[in-house]
């Protein structure tokens, strides 16, 4: 696994020490032949563009979140949240609760269009589970496992393919290296291992940072 996927989904004023690291962690070049996926929330706060832009001139991606509602979100409102990342620090989206059956793709290739168009051209489709495969079509990176790290452990992989990532969050702190090793062992492409657990799973950041990367 080459890159890793860091979501911080929490404003700078309400937690600027969650802030404070990330900037910490992720001002120094990546080691080379890695990359740094940076996920950040709320196109209309000026904090958060600031910190965007510290990030990508660091060499990050940044990629603004925009939540699909699974399909049920108004189009009009979706294509409005990625033109509002556009002409800013972002350099692509991160297509959050993104549908998975083969009759909601119309939305998603829209978006995906939508960006590009405006400049964003790093897509990343994020389910959370394996989508149907005329998603594959679009050519974009997918995200296919979103769960806790047990349910990571007995997980099928069903539908899942070498290159997708995965996030794996309650990691206990002791097992967070072998966690690392599982996703390497699975061939994920990016991802994240965690551990913070839901509902504040990405309103800060996992202990182990602003350590290494990836940890042996």
């Amino acid at each position: 696994m080459t890159t890793l996927l860091l979501p911080l989904y929490v404003a700078p004023a309400a937690a600027p020490e969650a802030w404070r690291a990330c900037l910490a962690a992720c001002l120094t070049p990546p080691p080379t032949g890695t990359r740094r996926y940076v996920v950040v929330d709320d196109p209309v706060d000026p904090e958060v563009w600031e910190a965007a832009e510290q990030l990508t001139k660091a060499g990050n991606v940044v990629l603004g979140r925009v939540a699909a509602g699974f399909a049920l979100r108004p189009l009009a409102d979706l294509l409005d949240e990625v033109e509002r990342w556009a002409g800013g620090p972002a350099t692509g989206i991160l297509l959050d609760q993104a549908p998975t059956s083969p009759f909601s793709l119309g939305p998603v290739c829209l978006a995906t269009r939508a960006a590009r168009r405006a400049g964003l051209p790093t897509v990343l489709l994020h389910p959370g589970v394996p989508t149907d495969p005329a998603y594959r079509a679009l050519g974009l990176p997918v995200c296919t496992f979103e769960g806790s790290w047990w349910e990571y452990q007995r997980w099928s992989r069903e539908g899942d393919r070498p290159g997708d990532g995965h996030l794996v969050h309650s990691v206990p702190t002791a097992q967070l290296p072998e966690a690392w090793r599982l996703l390497r062992t699975r061939g994920a492409g990016f991802g994240l291992v965690t551990d913070r657990s839901p509902p504040a799973t990405y309103a800060g950041l996992p202990s182990w940072l602003p350590e290494p990367w990836e940890l042996d």
